[in-house]
């Protein structure tokens, strides 16, 4: 069974980084689909990047491209979120998300319903 956690969230203020790390385990780092969602109080929780497992391919929402960064470790089995320029809009608890594929897609999915395993959530605050 897929497990994955989450660190690195926290407060920041307005203009300041984050980089957030999801550690896979319980499964081989091979033929996953890798996402960050984002939920913020009162909203959906919302596709902010995805990438595969070992190949790469990242793939962002519209509005996250610029700002967000994800990449891997494939020796450590860990996805990370590099998140710059942050703004009091990107406050969120923000979750790591894996599926595994049987076909490759060219990119990995955005919608969360495509998403089987979930994190606890990280939350991330931030103050103007």
């Amino acid at each position: 069974q897929v497990q994955l956690v989450e660190s690195g969230g926290g407060s920041v203020q307005a203009g300041g980084s984050l980089t957030l790390s999801c550690a896979v385990s319980g499964t081989s780092y091979w033929r996953l689909c890798m996402g960050w969602f984002r939920q913020a109080p009162g909203k959906e929780r919302e596709g902010v990047a995805s990438i595969l497992s070992v190949i790469g391919n990242p793939n962002y929402a519209d509005s996250m491209q610029g700002q967000f960064t994800i990449s891997q470790d494939n020796a450590k089995n860990t996805v990370y979120l590099q998140m710059d320029n942050l703004k009091p809009e990107d406050t969120a608890t923000y979750y790591c998300a894996a599926v595994e594929y049987s076909v490759r897609p060219a990119r990995c999915s955005l919608r969360r319903e495509n998403y089987n395993s979930w994190g606890q959530g990280t939350q991330v605050t931030v103050s103007s």
